[in-house]
């Protein structure tokens, strides 16, 4: 697209100064998760339960990212070249502009009220190569601000950019001519192929913080750990970093990691949404599964602080507490959903808390300063046998005593599809090819039937704090799969590993053609009340797969009207209207009422959804609700908003 440059950045210009200058009704999103608690939350109410039905499309916006079957990759992981993967961005909203990233990390700024471009910024992030297994997305960036100035600051997969947020440009006072290399910090050397920026950063006075993700396809002898780092936001020079995998005998949990097996076990990333405590400086992030994701027959012990919860003291980086939620991981049940910071009453003790809700379906809830539970963390026994060579499972798990998970977990044979007799009697028959058992039974060479899979339950998309209701609102997949491991022949380059998911790659979740194995719904939307720790309602979220709804063995069944759709990782987003909003995975923006669960409105867009609403009222004081959807080049930003009648 061509502008001149000039009329561009004056047309921008202006919209700050108004912003600045007029009266306003404005409520703008400023952060990831609409707060640096992550609680989703808008307090307009302009859209409520009773005219949520007048809700319709206003605007939309593409991005340009297409994919470069040009850029094709030289160690055989991709022979396509490099894909953008579904729009799973949040946009920001300040000043009357939105802040939207796309799936290859570029940027652009456009007009909150009309969805109009602004300006573009390319990151040329494609350049590095595919991504194996999981393909380029982005899901937002950060705002940070110093007087008049206002930057925009975007991880673009192995660098850290800082724009002018009223032109797009690069700020040269940051780093070198307006961005850092993200790379130099790791405990070991790392090719920046194999890493990946999806997650936004985080702000705290002058500090930008981000995580990371080295690629789990890459798994390799002496590979390195996942690391957070903080940069000064005004020079982009490095103030601290944090490794997840101890580097030394004096780090924490390294005595968690028999034969030291930390020196030369990677992964462990911090790669979903973090949060933060702004005024007590307390930084909140997930730790993710050592590598392999499958495999730990080269790490065992506990591998402490992996798949975990971790408190940082975000000025230094220095870790406060942290509580492991998966001991010696091989299910790939990392730590995706951003943990929310909630203040909750229990038992008439008010509590500043945070929440996780978590892969596997549990929602943990500790006193965020202390690091203490809210309610009893129970460790049990679980099943250690397998056919793995050189894997030892750990014995026990943690297990919270309340809330009660919010999806179901492990697979039995009362799971059994039931839909009709006949579906009953050929899933029966399925599970018999798999071992099948309670959470945490593990995988293995024949390969274990697991539920939740290893997207979740929850996945980055996260929950929605409701203080109102005292509602924690979470979407969960309740789909299985199969997660079975083999031994390395050789012929993935990119794998060094004795044993791995890579040599014996999962089936679908669908394990009848497309009728899953187990019963419906195979998504849900739940309200956890975290003062009584309990489930306040559950729902099905979505109508479910066309192709299920019309296979031949359900002819003539009466469905249920909500069979739950699976592909969907986005979050829910509430409001003071009494309103839940969430993307189903389907091409329909859902709302719920907040209290009951009860669906109120639904609206189409042109593809599936695939990021987390967001909201905001502009200054003529209208007030949208905006969603991603779609993948690679078939993508769209909606704007829905009320009409005129």
């Amino acid at each position: 697209m061509k502008r001149h440059g000039w009329l561009l950045g004056a047309l921008v210009c202006g919209s700050f100064v108004a912003a600045q200058q007029s009266p306003s009704l404005q409520v703008e999103w400023p952060h990831y998760g609409g707060d640096q608690a992550g609680t989703k939350y808008s307090p307009i109410a302009d859209v409520n339960l009773d005219n949520v039905h007048r809700l319709k499309v206003a605007w939309q916006w593409s991005h340009w990212d297409v994919p470069r079957r040009d850029m094709t990759s030289n160690d055989g992981v991709s022979p396509l070249g490099t894909m953008p993967m579904g729009f799973q961005n949040t946009p920001l909203m300040r000043g009357g502009v939105l802040y939207v990233t796309t799936p290859y990390g570029n940027a652009a700024a456009i007009d909150a009220a009309t969805g109009k471009d602004l300006w573009r910024h390319e990151a040329q992030a494609y350049k590095l190569g595919p991504i194996p297994g999981s393909g380029y997305k982005h899901r937002g960036a950060a705002l940070w601000s110093e007087g008049n100035q206002l930057n925009v600051l975007v991880n673009t997969r192995n660098r850290l950019f800082s724009l002018d947020a009223r032109t797009g440009k690069p700020v040269n006072s940051f780093g070198d001519g307006g961005s850092v290399a993200l790379t130099d910090e790791y405990p070991r050397p790392i090719d920046p192929r194999h890493v990946n920026q999806g997650s936004p950063p985080i702000v705290y006075r002058d500090l930008v913080i981000v995580g990371s993700s080295i690629s789990d396809r890459y798994q390799h002898k002496g590979e390195t750990p996942g690391i957070v780092q903080g940069f000064y936001a005004r020079t982009g020079r490095r103030k601290w970093a944090w490794s997840v995998i101890p580097q030394s005998r004096k780090d924490f949990g390294a005595d968690t990691w028999e034969n030291e097996s930390w020196r030369t076990t990677g992964h462990a990333n911090v790669w979903g949404p973090m949060t933060l405590d702004e005024t007590r400086g307390l930084l909140f992030v997930g730790t993710s599964t050592p590598g392999s994701d499958y495999y730990g027959g080269r790490r065992k012990g506990k591998n402490e602080p992996a798949e975990a919860i971790v408190c940082l003291d975000a000025n230094t980086g220095r870790r406060r507490w942290s509580f492991q939620y998966i001991h010696h991981g091989l299910w790939d049940y990392d730590n995706p959903s951003p943990p929310n910071l909630v203040t909750i009453t229990v038992d008439g003790r008010r509590i500043d808390a945070v929440a996780q809700v978590t892969k596997q379906g549990f929602t943990y809830v500790f006193d965020r300063v202390t690091g203490q539970p809210v309610w009893p963390i129970e460790e049990r026994p679980v099943d250690t046998t397998t056919d793995v060579p050189g894997e030892q499972v750990w014995p026990t798990q943690p297990f919270p005593t309340k809330p009660p998970a919010f999806t179901p977990q492990g697979v039995l044979p009362e799971d059994a599809n039931d839909l009709t007799p006949e579906i009953r009697a050929l899933a029966l028959k399925e599970m018999e090819k798999y071992r099948i058992g309670p959470l945490f039974t593990p995988n293995g060479l024949r390969g274990t039937l697991q539920r939740p899979a290893n997207g979740g339950g929850a996945n980055w998309g996260g929950a929605a704090w409701d203080a109102e209701t005292g509602y924690l609102i979470v979407r969960a997949d309740t789909t299985p799969y199969v997660n079975r491991v083999g031994r390395n022949d050789g012929s993935k380059p990119f794998v060094e590993v004795e044993y791995s998911n890579e040599m014996a790659p999962p089936l679908p979740a669908s394990l009848l053609g497309p009728i899953p194995v187990t019963k419906p719904p195979y998504a849900t939307l739940t309200a956890i009340d975290l003062n009584r720790g309990t489930i306040g309602w559950q729902v099905p979220l979505g109508e479910g797969s066309a192709t299920v709804r019309n296979h031949p063995l359900l002819k003539g069944v009466k469905l249920p009207d909500r069979l739950g759709s699976t592909t969907g990782k986005g979050g829910p987003l509430v409001t003071a209207g009494g309103l839940v909003f969430v993307s189903g995975g389907d091409s329909y923006l859902y709302a719920f009422d907040k209290r009951t669960g009860r669906e109120v409105w639904r609206g189409a867009i042109p593809s599936a959804t695939t990021g987390n609403p967001m909201t905001y009222r502009t200054r003529s004081g209208r007030q949208f609700i905006v969603i991603a959807g779609g993948v690679s080049d078939e993508n769209a930003l909606v704007a829905f908003a009320l009409d005129g009648n």
